[in-house]
């Protein structure tokens, strides 16, 4: 597994330095002209996200400092997280944003109002950043680029105006032409009011009687944890992990980002694959979203869920390790390559080791002293002292013994010529008259 990339908190004030990204590409520019401090900040906040980011969380605090937590009000908490966060991943992710998978009237429905609960914007406004998020990965069109440091990525971006022109184009006509798309954003303010804070309270008030409860619990602190779980999406998941598909981008899948956001962890794959209905290719990887679709389109509510033929999946794959396969043979000594040595004639091979005392051997047309090895063979001195100034190709290959790959890899080391031809049987045919080496002549000595 590749060790995280250590997370680099950003605080606002910070916004219009210039930063190194965590994958080393080029540096993106500031987001604003001016250098922000204490003093300007304000004129730069987003207020209506200020109140419902950082409010949230002081009253779900209180809460739980004032009000004793009921297991029914606790059970419905934990039932309504996960359907208002599946409102997010089932609904504005993979079904709006992505069109992973046609989900009928009922379920579309459904899926908009839960996602309304959430409280994370629209369909039309969450789906159009995050096109864009997909479209312009990394770059400085990226609404919520990992490149800008870890805070920004989770909630920092929308802590601040930022002008639309600088968030990379995306398009969305046809959520335009969706008439439940459309209908959730002409009325969206009313249905985060209900479903995010008025339906999951009264449920709690009416069935058990716990009003309190049901207001800070289910209410409020569950949409804190639906909150960071689905921002997670934008920060962990582009700094956690590993990108067993492409590492020229930041998505990386992980585990612990799978289960921090309902199966949305497995995020390489899905920047690679985007209108995949899973996250999660494995059915033991964890991925609830896959498994509501797959269990919805079983009963007939959803269908045509979209999957990456296997044979490209693999593709990318394999890609990935032969990459890192090459960067591990990198740090590795191979000796000299074989386009750079020397080039002699077969009889130059002979006459060094006959006149000047090379301790040399010849494979297959390439030239190896083992002058140093001579005395570390495993076979004994004898059949490699035999073997100096000859073609030992068929005695290596099995005409004495077929030796094994360590042998091989050990050679290359070795190298110090190539013999031009390729060896004594090449250059025989070049000149018929010249005594011939090989596996038959070193038996019979």
């Amino acid at each position: 597994m590749a060790t995280p990339l250590p997370p680099t908190f950003v605080v606002p004030a910070t916004y219009t330095e210039t930063r190194r990204d965590p994958l080393q590409h080029e540096e993106l520019p500031p987001l604003f002209p001016e250098k922000i401090t204490i003093f300007n900040i304000w004129g730069y906040l987003d207020y209506k996200h200020v109140v419902g980011l950082l409010v949230t969380p002081l009253i779900a605090l209180y809460g739980l400092l004032t009000t004793e937590v009921q297991k029914k009000t606790l059970i419905w908490s934990i039932i309504y997280y996960y359907a208002t966060g599946l409102g997010i991943t089932a609904g504005y992710h993979r079904l709006w944003a992505h069109r992973a998978y046609n989900a009928g009237p009922a379920m579309s429905f459904a899926l908009a109002l839960l996602g309304a609960g959430a409280v994370e914007g629209s369909i039309k406004w969450w789906s159009r950043g995050h096109r864009a998020h997909h479209r312009w990965t990394d770059t400085e069109k990226d609404p919520y680029s990992a490149h800008r440091g870890l805070f920004f990525s989770h909630i920092g971006w929308m802590l601040i105006k930022r002008p639309g022109w600088k968030i990379g184009h995306s398009d969305v006509d046809d959520l335009n032409k969706n008439k439940l798309v459309q209908w959730q954003h002409k009325h969206y303010f009313p249905l985060i009011v209900f479903m995010g804070v008025i339906f999951p309270t009264i449920v709690a008030g009416f069935g058990w009687g716990d009003w309190r409860g049901g207001y800070f619990y289910a209410a409020i602190l569950r949409l804190v944890f639906v909150h960071h779980a689905t921002f997670c999406v934008n920060s962990l998941a582009h700094w956690l992990g590993e990108g067993p598909f492409d590492d020229r981008h930041s998505p990386r899948d992980h585990f612990i980002t799978a289960f921090a956001t309902l199966g949305e962890g497995y995020h390489n794959f899905h920047h690679q694959f985007p209108q995949d209905y899973r996250n999660a290719i494995r059915f033991y990887q964890y991925d609830p979203t896959k498994w509501l679709i797959a269990t919805c389109a079983f009963f007939g509510l959803a269908s045509h869920l979209k999957t990456f033929p296997e044979n490209e999946v693999r593709k990318g794959q394999l890609g990935m390790i032969e990459k890192k396969v090459q960067e591990k043979k990198a740090k590795l000594q191979w000796g000299t390559p074989i386009s750079d040595l020397p080039v002699l004639s077969f009889e130059d091979f002979q006459h060094a080791c006959k006149n000047d005392n090379k301790k040399w051997i010849l494979l297959e047309g390439v030239v190896y002293d083992v002058a140093d090895f001579i005395a570390e063979h495993p076979g004994g001195p004898k059949y490699l002292n035999m073997g100096i100034g000859k073609d030992m190709t068929a005695a290596f290959n099995g005409g004495m013994y077929d030796h094994s790959n360590a042998a091989r890899n050990l050679l290359s080391l070795m190298r110090v010529a190539v013999v031009e031809f390729g060896g004594e049987v090449e250059a025989q045919k070049k000149n018929p008259s010249m005594p011939v080496y090989g596996s038959d002549h070193v038996k019979s000595e």
